[in-house]
């Protein structure tokens, strides 16, 4: 068994055993979701805070813990996957689409946003979707910028700033984050 596979299962076993408690603070927080599936709230009594402004939230049977916050302007669409957690204090800001797929792991104070939320002098607001294939590691206060798309099984190393696109199967790290080397598939 891969050490993916074995965090892959972990997250599951989580996600299932979350306790009395992370079951009852899930339910709250799917009352503030009309569609989404089974939903755990790990690590605390805080249930993370949903500011949706007309837009569309899809969440899966996922993990959040407390302090993660979704942002979903009017329009907007947040599409999460089955099998993923959002650590303490991730932030994900929709203007028009962030897409996150199945099995990721989100660490702490992460930060993912399709826009700048403010205009350059004489512009106008730049919005561009971000895209975030299955099973992708993102690492504690990494910054997802618009307009990117990250493939499949992909880590991205604590700190990163990632402003274009990466490939599947790629390790990135840095301010801008660059591709570090490739993983082979029975690394994933």
């Amino acid at each position: 068994m891969t050490i993916a596979t074995r965090s892959r299962t972990s997250i599951r076993r989580r996600l299932q055993h979350g306790g009395l408690r992370g079951h009852f603070l899930g339910l709250l927080l799917r009352l503030r979701l009309p569609r989404a599936g089974v939903l755990t709230v790990m690590g605390g009594w805080h249930i993370p805070e949903i500011d949706n402004r007309g837009g569309d939230i899809r969440v899966g049977s996922c993990g959040f813990f407390p302090g993660a916050r979704l942002e979903c302007w009017h329009g907007a669409q947040i599409r999460i996957g089955d099998g993923t957690y959002l650590n303490r204090n991730t932030e994900i800001v929709a203007a028009r689409s962030v897409t996150i797929g199945r099995d990721c792991q989100i660490g702490r104070d992460v930060l993912i946003m399709d826009t700048d939320q403010h205009a350059m002098p004489g512009r106008e607001m730049v919005i561009d979707p971000v895209v975030i294939e299955d099973r992708v590691w993102i690492g504690a206060r990494a910054i997802i910028l618009k307009g990117v798309r990250i493939g499949h099984d992909t880590v991205i190393g604590a700190g990163a700033i990632v402003t274009r696109d990466l490939p599947p199967l790629s390790v990135a790290v840095g301010q801008p984050a660059r591709v570090l080397r490739s993983l082979t598939t029975t690394e994933r």
